[in-house]
């Protein structure tokens, strides 16, 4: 038996619900994960961050990082400082971040189609 996919995000975000839409449409099951309720375990940011690098995963265009004050936008300078501002404001994260299997490096982070698409064959 496989593992199923594991899709992060936030229910409310266009991005995720056009996903698992796109997902649905396909017959892809996926575990979902809101990790604005449930939390984003720190081993497994930095397996992401490892997997697409911070700067892919930290959302500069939303909400959250453009009401963080300049001093705290400063301070983003590396991996371990993304990681840091990731877990106090996970709606930072760019969503969806989706682990396709138990491999580390198995991580994708925002919606592109096209991927997903060669992924699933």
């Amino acid at each position: 038996m496989t593992t199923l996919p594991t899709l992060y995000g936030i229910p409310n975000c266009d991005t995720v619900r056009k996903a698992r839409a796109w997902l649905a449409e396909r017959g892809v099951e996926v575990r979902f994960h809101d990790f604005k309720k449930a939390g984003v375990q720190p081993a497994q940011l930095e397996r992401w961050i490892a997997a697409a690098g911070w700067q892919k995963l930290l959302k500069r265009q939303g909400t959250t990082w453009r009401k963080l004050d300049a001093a705290a936008q400063a301070t983003v300078i590396d991996a371990a400082s993304a990681a840091a501002l990731l877990r106090a404001h996970p709606s930072a994260i760019k969503r969806p971040v989706v682990e396709w299997s138990e491999a580390a490096d198995d991580v994708t982070v925002g919606f592109a189609p096209e991927d997903w698409a060669r992924r699933l064959g």
